[in-house]
C-alpha cells in the first residue's frame, strides 16, 4: 500500500511540474500552466530548384495545437517568381510556370519548452501547374498573366525543422522539406521537375 501511495505522489508531483514548467525563450523565460489546446499560424518561404532554375514559394500553415506537441491544420504555397517554361513552338513568346498547392498538415513538436528543439511533419494534398504568359490578346484587350494548360496534381511534402523560441508567443523555424508531385500533365514540365527539395524558413505566432 505504501508503495502505491508513493508512486501516486511521484506521479502527481511530475504532473504538477509539467503544468508549471518553464518555457525557455530567447528574451524571457516564464513558468506557467502548460496549454492543453492552443493554436498557431506560420507564414513561410521555400527556396527550391524547379527544372534547374531558382524558385521561391511563399505561403504558410497553421492549425490547432494539442498538448504542446501535435498540430493538426492546413497549409498552402504558391510560386511567386518567374520560372521560364520551355517554348512549345519556335514562334511562341516567353512563358513562365504557374504553380500552387494546398493540403492537410500534421506536425510534431519535440520538447517545445526548450529554447531550441526540433519539429517534423508533412503536408498532403493537391495543387495545379500551368503555363503563364505576361501579355495575351483576348479580343478587345490584353490579359496580363494569362494562364493556360493548367493541370492538377497530388502532392506530399514531409519536412523537418529546427525551432527557436523567441518569446512565449513567437517562434522561428528553419529546415528542409521534399516535395513529391504526381499526376501533372502540363506541357514542357514533368512531375519530377515540379517536385524536389526545399530550404524553408517560417515564423510561428500563436498560443503554445
Amino acid at each position: 500500500m505504501k508503495k502505491i501511495l508513493s508512486a501516486l505522489l511521484v506521479l502527481a508531483a511530475q504532473q504538477a511540474w509539467a503544468q508549471h514548467a518553464t518555457t525557455e525563450t530567447l528574451f524571457s523565460s516564464k513558468s506557467g500552466k502548460k496549454t492543453t489546446i492552443g493554436a498557431y499560424g506560420a507564414p513561410a518561404a521555400k527556396f527550391t530548384p524547379i527544372d534547374g532554375k531558382f524558385g521561391l514559394l511563399t505561403g504558410g500553415y497553421g492549425g490547432v495545437l494539442l498538448n504542446g506537441k501535435i498540430m493538426l491544420g492546413a497549409g498552402a504555397y504558391s510560386l511567386v517568381n518567374n520560372v521560364d517554361m520551355p517554348a512549345v513552338n519556335a514562334n511562341a513568346q516567353k512563358e513562365y510556370l504557374n504553380l500552387w498547392y494546398t493540403g492537410f498538415v500534421a506536425e510534431y513538436i519535440h520538447n517545445s519548452d526548450k529554447l531550441i528543439h526540433w519539429t517534423a511533419g508533412a503536408l498532403i494534398g493537391g495543387g495545379a501547374a500551368g503555363r503563364r504568359n505576361k501579355n495575351w490578346w483576348d479580343g478587345d484587350e490584353f490579359d496580363h498573366d494569362h494562364t493556360y494548360d493548367n493541370h492538377g496534381f497530388f502532392v506530399a511534402e514531409p519536412y523537418a525543422n529546427v525551432e527557436l523560441n523567441i518569446t512565449k508567443f513567437l517562434r522561428l523555424d528553419v529546415g528542409a522539406s521534399y516535395r513529391y508531385v504526381g499526376g501533372s500533365n502540363t506541357t514542357g514540365i514533368t512531375d519530377g521537375k515540379l517536385g524536389g527539395p526545399s530550404l524553408n524558413i517560417g515564423l510561428k505566432a500563436g498560443k503554445f
